[in-house]
Formats: C-alpha cells, sequence, structure tokens
C-alpha cells in the first residue's frame, strides 16, 4: 500500500531530472549556435523552428532560454519572446576591459604557483593551435582557444575570480568569435598565447600579468576591426542595389515616365475616365 502511493511521488521526481537534464542539452546547443553566429544579434529565436530542429518541446526550449537569459546571452522581451542580445558598443568596451583585468590577474597568478604538469598542458594547448592555424579554420581554433583560457582560470586557483571571468566570457562570445573570424589573425592570436605561457613558465607574476591583459586588450581592437570590416562588406553589397534602383529613377523621369505609371488609373477628364 505505502508503495503505491509512493509511486507517483518517485515518477515525478525522475521526470524533474529527465526534464532538467534535457533544458541543459537544449541550453547548450543553443549557446553553440549563439556562438557559431547561426543567431544574430536581436534576432528573435523562433521556438516553433528550434522545436522541430532539437526534437524537442517547447517547455526545454524555453527553460534554456530563460537561463541563457540569466547569463546575459539572452533578453526577454514581454509579449515578444526571446532575443538574442546585442550590446552596445560601450558595455562591450566595459565588459572586455573588465575581463583584460581579470585575465591578466589570474594569469599573475598562475606565474606565481605553476606546476610543471600545467605548463605541459598549456603547451599542447599551444601546439594544438598552430596545428590548426596552419589550416586557417577559425570554427576549429575557436573552441580550443576557449580552452586555453578556461584552463589558465582554472589553474590560477580562485575560484571567486574564475566565476566572474566566465560571466564575461558568456557575455561576450559573439564578440570573441567575430574577433577570430580572420584566420589572418589567428597566429597573431596564438604568439599573445605563446608569450603569456613563457611569461607563466618563467614564474614571472608582471610579465604574465602585462601579457594576459594585453591579449584581451588586443582582442577588443581586433573585434572592432572585424566588425567595421563586416559593415563595409554589407554596404558594398548594398550599393549595387541602390545604384540600380538610382539609374533607373534617372531613367523614368528623363523619359517623364515614372515606374508606377501603368499602375496608377489615367488621370480623368469631366469627372469620367475613357473606362468609366
Amino acid at each position: 500500500m505505502s508503495d503505491t502511493l509512493n509511486q507517483p511521488t518517485s515518477f515525478s521526481a525522475i521526470d524533474f531530472l529527465r526534464t532538467k537534464s534535457l533544458a541543459n542539452v537544449v541550453q547548450a546547443e543553443i549557446e553553440r549556435m549563439i556562438i557559431d553566429g547561426e543567431f544574430q544579434p536581436n534576432e528573435r529565436v523562433n521556438e516553433n523552428a528550434l522545436s522541430q530542429r532539437l526534437g524537442v518541446s517547447r517547455g526545454p526550449i524555453r527553460e534554456a532560454c530563460s537561463a541563457l537569459a540569466a547569463m546575459g546571452l539572452i533578453e526577454i522581451i514581454p509579449n515578444r519572446g526571446f532575443f538574442i542580445r546585442a550590446l552596445s558598443s560601450d558595455e562591450s568596451q566595459d565588459l572586455s576591459e573588465a575581463r583584460a583585468g581579470i585575465f591578466g590577474c589570474m594569469a599573475m597568478m598562475l606565474a606565481e604557483r605553476v606546476t610543471v604538469a600545467q605548463i605541459a598542458i598549456l603547451r599542447a594547448l599551444l601546439a594544438r593551435m598552430d596545428e590548426i592555424v596552419a589550416l586557417g579554420e577559425v570554427h576549429t581554433y575557436y573552441p580550443v582557444n576557449l580552452e586555453f583560457h578556461k584552463q589558465i582560470a582554472s589553474m590560477a586557483g580562485n575560484n571567486r575570480l574564475g566565476s566572474i571571468y566566465q560571466s564575461f566570457v558568456r557575455e561576450l562570445h559573439i564578440q570573441r568569435y567575430r574577433a577570430l573570424s580572420s584566420p589572418d589573425v589567428l597566429h597573431i592570436s596564438n604568439a599573445e598565447h605563446r608569450e603569456i605561457v613563457d611569461a607563466v613558465e618563467a614564474r614571472d607574476p608582471v610579465r604574465a600579468l602585462i601579457a594576459g591583459r594585453a591579449h584581451i586588450l588586443n582582442g577588443i581592437v581586433r573585434a572592432k576591426k572585424a566588425q567595421q570590416a563586416g559593415e563595409a562588406t554589407a554596404q558594398a553589397k548594398a550599393a549595387p542595389r541602390r545604384t540600380r534602383r538610382t539609374a533607373a529613377a534617372m531613367e523614368e523621369t528623363a523619359a517623364g515616365t515614372p515606374a508606377d505609371a501603368a499602375t496608377k488609373p489615367r488621370a480623368r477628364r469631366g469627372g469620367l475616365s475613357k473606362t468609366d
């Protein structure tokens, strides 16, 4: 009897865990899509399309989007839905500068306590990124780059700093990916990584601080250049369409026959047109 009474509670708990687990998986996938550029800033999250694509109901998607909103990646607009958050230039600058200071601090702390085994891990990541740089594959480089930064944050040994740093990382994913959007800058990025590791291995805290902070600040500059290049490309693509419209308008003006004249009713004479 008691077993029968306990069954609904037991199944309810299992269902709850399954739902939470599924929402976590969905959250990770949506975050990946944002990082990879499948979602653009200010774009509305289409819950129905995501539901069909991921093969889940809308419940886990909404739960995942709410969690991503708490992380700063998604914005909730009442009565409209979930939208990919777009940082203003000032917000992005402030976050990036704060991240630069914290990362430099963590690199400094690591230089004071680093072990031989930790150096080996960082060197292996450098080698892997060198291989990817030779291929020029930004989408492959980026996850390894994230792991490199994550390792330094973890090895520094300060959980509070690491937590703050990761919160900044989440909000700046799109800007960071954009900073590496050109294969031409990958070798520059990894050269800066190598300088950080060299400073850490030399047990030189000041040098590590400077190298770590400079790397993030340089990334800000790269992100801005990439954004400007993207905007210039978009304008260049739009220019031919504007030119064609302008040329057509000039031809119509010269001929005295606007393009939409054929679609307009003829002027009435005496209150009636010829077709009345």
